[in-house]
């Protein structure tokens, strides 16, 4: 009995350190994610100051593609008033994108699986009428958006800038964003010579 015990406190002990080793470890790794995510803003911030054609950018992830409008309403008016009525719409539209209530979501289950996945919502009265009434260009400039805001922020509803692959048309990690800021680097020292 007495050696149980014995082993039961060893145990114990053992249990213990690890459970303060993990914690370390929890510590650290908060620690070296928030160094990453302050590098990848300071990365953003960087590149956002630099205009360039690279396939490594910052992109403004829901912001709403205002040349659908404009080519619309040129159809429909003069120069003049097309720029006048497109942008008055596009900033109904921002409106919208940014309203919380506005939800043109459904949730789809996926096969062979329990995941649910938010696809937009056909029947969304609003798209539907702004289909009908504009056209299948300026639909997909706003469902673009709305997906955008709805995939990197979806509680606060406003455009955010992201790291971005124009090539590959995703998210850029830090490392091609550091490679191509070096690369950038290389070349305008390349020419002061």
């Amino acid at each position: 009995m007495e050696a149980s015990l014995k082993e039961l406190r060893e145990k114990e002990e053992e249990l213990e350190d690890l459970e303060a080793l993990n914690q370390t470890l929890i510590v650290r790794e908060r620690k070296s994610n928030d160094e990453l995510q302050d590098a990848r803003k300071e990365l953003i911030n960087g590149l956002k100051e630099i205009s360039s054609r690279g396939n490594i950018g910052v992109k403004r992830m829901g912001e709403l593609d205002g040349k659908p409008f404009l080519e619309v309403m040129k159809r429909k008016y003069n120069e003049e008033l097309a720029e006048e009525r497109a942008s008055e719409l596009c900033s109904l539209w921002e409106e919208y994108l940014k309203d919380p209530d506005w939800h043109p979501f459904k949730r789809i289950k996926l096969e062979g699986n329990e995941e649910y996945k938010e696809v937009i919502n056909d029947e969304d009265e609003k798209l539907r009428d702004l289909k009908d009434e504009m056209g299948n260009e300026v639909y997909k400039s706003v469902t673009s958006s709305i997906k955008e805001i709805n995939e990197y922020n979806p509680s606060g509803r406003y455009i955010i800038s992201e790291l971005w692959n124009y090539e590959e048309g995703r998210k850029a990690s830090l490392k091609e964003g550091v490679e191509y800021l070096l690369e950038m680097w290389e070349t305008a020292k390349r020419r002061r010579r």
